[in-house]
């Protein structure tokens, strides 16, 4: 199904929403008939409640990166290990692979969170999105996004932090926040 001409849109900011909004424009694409996948960096394990919507609804998606909350403590586990950058540039070779599978719709979930953390080189992640394909519709979540990343984008939305419950204790909650 042809769907025109594809942009880069980029949903980044220290605001909660990113993924979550990403996944309203994959349920809206997929509602009109489109192919579409997620590759997910950085978001390795089973911590993350859409998942199983998006298996029901026979969505694509690869997730990568290692488990970063310990499931005996749920405690996050921050920095950055040699095996997670592993897991982003077999990420990155996902996308790439995918580009060549006629997708209307692809998201980088967290794509550009990884760049910032030095997982990925910012020059890899320019070379995979001149390879685009031009009808492709790409999307690219993730706080503090490079702002190279940003030139490439057509569409730029940024997620505000105005006010949030965790800074007053309240941990992440299943079926909210994961």
């Amino acid at each position: 199904m042809a769907t025109g001409k594809g942009y880069i849109q980029v949903y980044t900011g220290k605001g909660k929403g990113k993924t979550t909004a990403s996944l309203g424009l994959l349920i809206r694409a997929l509602g009109r008939g489109r192919k579409v996948a997620v590759v997910y960096f950085d978001k390795g394990g089973e911590n993350y409640g859409e998942r199983e919507i998006l298996r029901k609804l026979g969505v694509e998606y690869f997730a990568t990166g290692l488990d970063r909350v310990n499931p005996r403590t749920r405690e996050f586990r921050f920095g950055v290990l040699p095996e997670d950058i592993k897991e982003a540039e077999r990420g990155l070779k996902i996308a790439e692979d995918l580009f060549t599978k006629n997708y209307n719709l692809i998201i980088l979930d967290e794509l550009g969170l990884a760049a910032n953390l030095k997982m990925l080189p910012v020059a890899d992640i320019i070379k995979l999105l001149d390879k685009k394909p031009e009808h492709l519709e790409l999307v690219i979540t993730g706080r503090d996004c490079p702002q190279e990343i940003l030139d490439s984008a057509d569409l730029i939305t940024e997620m505000k932090l105005i006010k949030h419950y965790f800074y007053q204790g309240v941990p992440a909650r299943e079926g909210i926040e994961y």
